[in-house]
């Protein structure tokens, strides 16, 4: 998956959440209007898509840059392993058959515990990408509900829904209730501007099946 795709599905997710707030306040009218006066006004609901006002925001580039940094990092890590392990690895096919049976059980004990570290370290690496993503698209969010807090209370909108993710709380709507580029306006974002460029594919090595237990297996005699 490369670095753009997996920051859409991130927005995707941030647009998820906004949904499943939205629901609570789309199931609560009855409720606040029962509680507030007559006088407040009529009831005007207004809607917005969040993946694309996050897609918008200049933000929205900055994470990306600073993701596909991330992922490098770690990517570059994950290399340095496997460089380290593939060298070990041929010295021992290598040396293999002169050997003892004893020196011959250490180096594949290493050889298996540097393999299952690599293997570790590429579960980790997607766990810390993911919550590198989280961390960086917070500050974003809490930007984007105080946008929209702000311009639902200039524009007299008693809530507003998210027509975002897979069971969006919108299904009909009209277009004047889109409040989509007051909120891009309100942060000084020209709606329609290009959305951020696609990030070139990162790819992380993945040791091969061929490679990753000795060539040679050996009864092993146990150290005295």
């Amino acid at each position: 998956m490369t670095i753009m795709n997996m920051f859409r599905v991130a927005l995707a997710a941030a647009a998820l959440t906004f949904s499943s707030a939205s629901v609570a306040l789309a199931q609560a009218p009855t409720t606040a209007a029962a509680a507030t006066p007559a006088a407040s006004g009529p009831l005007k609901i207004g809607y917005t898509s969040v993946e694309y006002v996050l897609s918008q925001m200049p933000e929205s580039r900055q994470i990306e840059t600073d993701l596909k940094a991330y992922s490098t990092q770690l990517e570059n890590q994950l290399k340095s392993k496997y460089a380290e392990y593939q060298t070990k690895l041929d010295a021992y096919q290598k040396g293999a058959s002169t050997m003892t049976d004893v020196v011959k059980a250490d180096k594949e004990k290493e050889l298996t515990t540097m393999q299952q570290s690599i293997q570790e370290f590429q579960r980790t690496a997607d766990q810390n990408l993911q919550q590198k993503q989280q961390t960086l698209l917070k500050p974003a969010l809490d930007k984007l509900q105080k946008t929209i807090d702000a311009v639902s209370v200039e524009n007299g909108y008693t809530y507003v829904l998210n027509s975002d993710g897979a069971s969006p709380v919108l299904l009909h709507g009209p277009k004047e209730g889109d409040i989509s580029d007051l909120i891009l306006k309100k942060m000084g974002v020209t709606p329609g501007a290009a959305p951020a460029p696609v990030a070139p594919k990162a790819t992380t090595p993945v040791v091969p099946a061929s490679s990753t237990t000795p060539a040679t297996k050996t009864k092993t005699k146990t150290k005295k």
